[in-house]
């Protein structure tokens, strides 16, 4: 498979009726959610190191094809330098070895903090990260890095490590008149978005509206650039974010459909192939 499709998380009580079936229990979600859709940001590992157990049990509860596109520890990205961490890196990648063909490309996501000041030492702990092992991507927030000439430099330096860019897309919840992050813990940047790709693979991060109508035009616009890539041999992975996140699941579904009736070539959701809950019906 070429396209990977998911969400942010995989435990999360408020999909039980829709995206779980009704009287799912916790320990049942990451088999039913690796059954539904191809691929998890992994947004846990952010917060917590799993232990080997937990890994292990991980690659035992998911389906072959199905991958894991885990974020490094906010310990490791979000204290100051990067270089000072690269041995907790390394005993990090180490660490989620048990999930063998299920780890996907990992990604580290800067700080807003992390200008283009410290690219030497951006370029350190790249160089320093065994590719051959797990794909790399960055997530950069400092608004610096999407400004000339720090966003070519930051381009060139991925493309020579074959390092992938992350790419966040919000602008779907800053489009309207409402805010729906309002009751949201953790609010997402205002950045702009870079329709490129440095590494053979791309990692999408879309930020979806609650209402469905307001992702509209920027799905649209997604559909074509993933069809582009797809077709240049790119492996993208897709993961639909939503400040309310009950709606997540639906979000992604919506744009598997709105891929599949563009003629894009991705392969069928395996959501599909399980009965829906008679409330879903609707949605539809």
């Amino acid at each position: 498979m070429n396209f990977f499709i998911g969400c942010a998380v995989w435990s999360y009580k408020g999909w039980v009726g829709e995206l779980y079936p009704p009287g799912s229990r916790a320990t049942e979600f990451l088999r039913l959610y690796s059954r539904r859709l191809t691929t998890v940001e992994g947004n846990t590992t952010f917060y917590a190191v799993p232990n080997q157990e937990t890994v292990s049990r991980w690659a035992a509860e998911t389906p072959s094809g199905f991958e894991f596109c885990l974020k490094l520890p906010r310990d490791i990205t979000h204290q100051g330098l990067l270089q000072p961490h690269i041995p907790a890196a390394l005993k990090f990648l180490k660490g989620m070895q048990p999930l063998g063909k299920r780890l996907g490309p990992m990604f580290v996501q800067l700080p807003p903090s992390y200008s283009p000041a410290l690219i030497d030492d951006l370029t350190t702990f790249l160089t320093a990260w065994p590719r051959d092992t797990a794909p790399l991507a960055v997530e950069v927030r400092h608004p610096d890095w999407f400004q000339e000439p720090d966003a070519s430099k930051l381009t060139a330096l991925l493309e020579k490590l074959g390092v992938g860019r992350v790419l966040l897309d919000s602008r779907p919840i800053y489009n309207g008149e409402d805010d729906p992050q309002l009751q949201s813990e953790r609010r997402k940047p205002k950045l702009p978005v870079h329709f490129s790709v440095t590494a053979p693979f791309s990692l999408i991060r879309f930020i979806s509206h609650p209402t469905l109508s307001e992702n509209q035009p920027f799905m649209e616009e997604w559909v074509t650039q993933i069809q582009q890539w797809l077709q240049m041999g790119t492996r993208v992975y897709f993961f639909v974010h939503c400040p309310l996140e009950e709606r997540s699941p639906n979000n992604a579904r919506h744009f598997q459909k709105l891929l599949e009736q563009s003629g894009v070539a991705v392969p069928p959701l395996p959501w599909n192939n399980l009965e829906q809950p008679p409330n879903q019906l609707s949605l539809w």
